[in-house]
């Protein structure tokens, strides 16, 4: 067995769900807690993982319902990861409405890093935004055809770099246009089109340089692992942040955080995305060290079929302060579009 995702868990949990006042029972203490569901969730978890350790076991919990992901033996249901459905709502909303209106809607996309490390989530794009009538990933991003993808390319290199494990759903690998139905096959000839492959080709780029990037992934579940250069640019619809690991070289992992010197090359990366509907030249950006950035990931590149603007691979930062950072670049931002930018050190050329 693999694992387990138990559907509906709140359904569980509260004994009025979904119930009018007099059609449920108080629990033994007048609350409304379902204390039998949650010996069955704890006893249930700790079993799969005694017997098969290496397992996931994932909860689609749409409450607040305090420490799901929290181990058995300190009091929580004992889950592994928790569906994020408040990141999946924010983000779809707010991607769903034209890049002109978006400016209004800005902190959508960042309320989730307030409550990013309550639990351990896993950000879901999953077969239920894709079905009865809700349309495709792809047919949810607004403009022609061309700012579909590119807002779809854009939205999946935020997710990647994105505090949280990623779910996708089949079909959102090549941009599907038609929503799902178990009654059919899916498009599979949109790979027949460039611009559909280029999905797939950035998808397959995102996963191979998330595993061989400790930045992404070592600290996901520590605050320190994350912090943002600039959380509030509105008006340019521009969001910022950088993710961090230890020096695997000195086996310290404060060693190349927010607050230490500089890092061994390749353990911090910065992920600016820009969702407006227009590129950003010379668009200053701070960042915590001077030196050679480059640019491992660029959702408008050419073989994704995006346009092709961009930064020439890399970027040199100075040592001029911006957005409380030391040091800052001038970047160009395609629109609707994320770049990666991986720290390679000061001696590079």
């Amino acid at each position: 067995m693999d694992g387990l995702r138990v559907d509906a868990v709140a359904s569980m949990l509260y004994l009025d769900y979904s119930r009018s006042e007099g059609d449920w029972v108080p629990n033994v203490h007048g609350g409304r807690e379902n204390l039998e569901a949650v010996s069955f969730l704890q006893e249930t978890n700790a079993t799969v993982y005694r017997r098969v350790p290496g397992a996931m076991m994932i909860a689609e919990e749409s409450t607040a319902w305090p420490g799901v992901t929290r181990p058995t033996h300190l009091g929580g249901l004992g889950f592994g990861f928790k569906w994020n459905m408040g990141w999946m709502h924010d983000t779809l909303d707010y991607l769903s409405r034209a890049p002109v209106f978006r400016a209004y809607h800005h902190h959508q996309m960042t309320f989730s890093m307030m409550y990013a490390y309550s639990e351990n989530f896993v950000l879901p794009l999953s077969h239920d935004e894709v079905v009865h009538g809700k349309g495709s990933l792809l047919r949810k991003m607004p403009g022609d055809r061309w700012q579909q993808l590119a807002n779809l390319r854009a939205l999946y290199g935020y997710m990647w770099a994105h505090p949280g494990k990623h779910l996708l759903f089949m079909g959102g690998e090549f941009a599907q246009e038609a929503e799902w139905s178990e009654a059919r096959s899916l498009d599979w000839w949109h790979l027949d089109d460039p611009r559909h492959r280029g999905v797939t080709a950035l998808l397959k780029d995102l996963n191979g340089i998330y595993r061989a990037t400790p930045a992404l992934w070592e600290r996901d579940t520590s605050p320190d692992g994350f912090s943002w250069i600039d959380a509030n640019d509105a008006e340019d619809n521009v969001f910022s942040f950088l993710r961090w690991a230890g020096d695997p070289a000195s086996g310290d992992p404060t060693r190349s955080g927010p607050a230490a010197g500089a890092p061994a090359a390749g353990t911090v990366l910065a992920c600016v995305t820009n969702f407006s509907g227009i590129p950003h030249t010379d668009y200053q950006l701070g960042l915590p060290f001077a030196g050679r950035w480059r640019e491992v990931i660029n959702t408008d590149a050419t073989e994704y079929a995006g346009s092709g603007m961009g930064n020439m691979g890399s970027v040199v930062a100075v040592d001029a302060a911006r957005h409380n950072q030391p040091a800052s670049a001038t970047l160009t931002l395609p629109a609707l579009a994320t770049l990666w930018l991986c720290y390679e050190g000061s001696g590079q050329n």
